[in-house]
């Protein structure tokens, strides 16, 4: 018997009908259960002010809730979605589950749905010393970011913010925190910005099944050419299963599949349109930051003249990806399903720059680990390989093509 039916367990046990039930519900939660809290209903961010019983067994358990216009409601507490991180989340689950619901259904990210936030308050910051946001989106001048551990998004103001990367932790030191127009916005200056994957607690993208791949059938070339010895150590592997990663498009519109953000955004980028095709990838990695073809086609953005800045895009979308892989994954992720690209677009473009670096002990292991996952190489990793083997330096490479 899990947590959840053991509190249940106990509840049932101690009552004598639904009523009793509930009054005990009701307890539970207000002993477990920190409010104000944020939630969500049908995707509305909502301040979640009490949760009550008023002896209507047939309601059960209600909900007040504050919309963002400052309305206040009363629902069923069924209908409210609360984040992972909620304090009382196991005991909102428990009640949930002797519902007959998903004890666990949080507000979900779909791939064409963007995120929903709460406004960070006047009170989620403390301007006497340094606060940690996650970057979510950057401008010119700005960025929207968002609190560590919660829903909640607040616009900072700070010199250096251009910089930044999507998906990235900064260390600000505050000055001033102010309400405009509605929106939160904080000013300071940047102290330090880290990459901490783990720290964001995304869901990671799933993997679907797509069978085995069995290296025996596949085309290795001519039968008298010779073998890489990365060719070797493949077939002798033998088969293994094959998957297809998620991919997220916020946006994204099935009616017309051809004029995604993405095209959009690479249409842009070849009529020179950087701008605006820096804008529309923001603008995904704000939606959603697990879009991951949203932080290498930022990488693309910047690869030519700026390889320092372009592999921090190509590693926040390779790690987010990575969220999925474990550490222990043995499986193949064939650029013939389309969804597997975004990940390996991001794998390749910092295997690359990590060459144009300098790199050469890294960018050898990243291409190597290109060929496993992806064996039929229709990137090319096998070339790249071979010569950052050889210790040419990207420049003498270009130089030699």
């Amino acid at each position: 018997m899990d947590t959840l039916d053991k509190m249940i367990e106990r509840i049932i046990s101690q009552a004598s009908g639904d009523d009793e039930v509930l009054r005990a519900f009701v307890q539970l939660l207000k002993d477990h259960v920190r409010l104000p809290a944020d939630g969500f209903i049908i995707g509305e961010p909502v301040l979640v002010t009490a949760i009550e019983y008023n002896d209507n067994v047939r309601r059960g358990l209600t909900a007040r809730i504050r919309r963002e216009d400052g309305s206040d409601h009363v629902v069923g507490l069924g209908e409210v979605m609360f984040s992972e991180t909620f304090t009382g989340g196991q005991a909102i689950a428990a009640f949930r589950k002797w519902l007959g619901l998903d004890p666990f259904c949080v507000e979900g990210q779909t791939a064409s749905q963007p995120r929903q936030y709460h406004k960070a308050t006047k009170d989620d910051i403390d301007l006497s010393k340094p606060v940690e946001l996650v970057i979510l989106s950057v401008k010119e001048r700005t960025a929207r970011c968002q609190l560590p551990d919660s829903d909640r998004i607040i616009t900072l103001r700070a010199g250096t913010v251009y910089d930044e990367v999507p998906g990235h932790i900064v260390t600000v030191s505050p000055k001033k925190q102010w309400r405009y127009g509605g929106h939160p916005y904080l000013s300071g200056e940047i102290e330090s910005s880290r990459l901490d994957v783990q720290a964001l607690k995304l869901i990671p993208l799933g993997l679907a099944d797509r069978g085995i791949w069995d290296p025996r059938e596949h085309d290795w070339g001519e039968e008298d050419a010779p073998m890489g010895e990365w060719e070797k150590l493949i077939i002798a592997r033998g088969p293994c299963p094959m998957f297809e990663m998620e991919q997220v498009m916020p946006g994204e519109s099935g009616n017309d599949p051809f004029n995604d953000p993405i095209s959009q955004a690479v249409d842009h980028r070849y009529a020179g349109k950087k701008a605006e095709a820096r804008k529309i990838l923001m603008d995904l990695c704000q939606a959603d930051l697990r879009c991951l073809d949203a932080h290498s086609h930022l990488g693309h953005l910047v690869f030519d003249y700026y390889p320092q800045k372009a592999i921090e895009h190509y590693e926040t979308g390779l790690r987010i990806g990575e969220l999925s892989l474990g550490n222990d994954f043995a499986g193949v992720l064939a650029w013939g399903f389309m969804d597997n690209r975004p990940f390996l677009r991001c794998m390749q473009g910092y295997g690359l720059c990590l060459w144009r670096l300098g790199r050469f002990k890294e960018a050898e292991h990243i291409f190597n680990r290109m060929l496993w996952l992806n064996p039929t190489d229709n990137q090319g990793a096998r070339f790249s390989l071979d010569e950052v083997k050889a210790g040419i330096s990207w420049e003498d490479s270009e130089n030699r093509g």
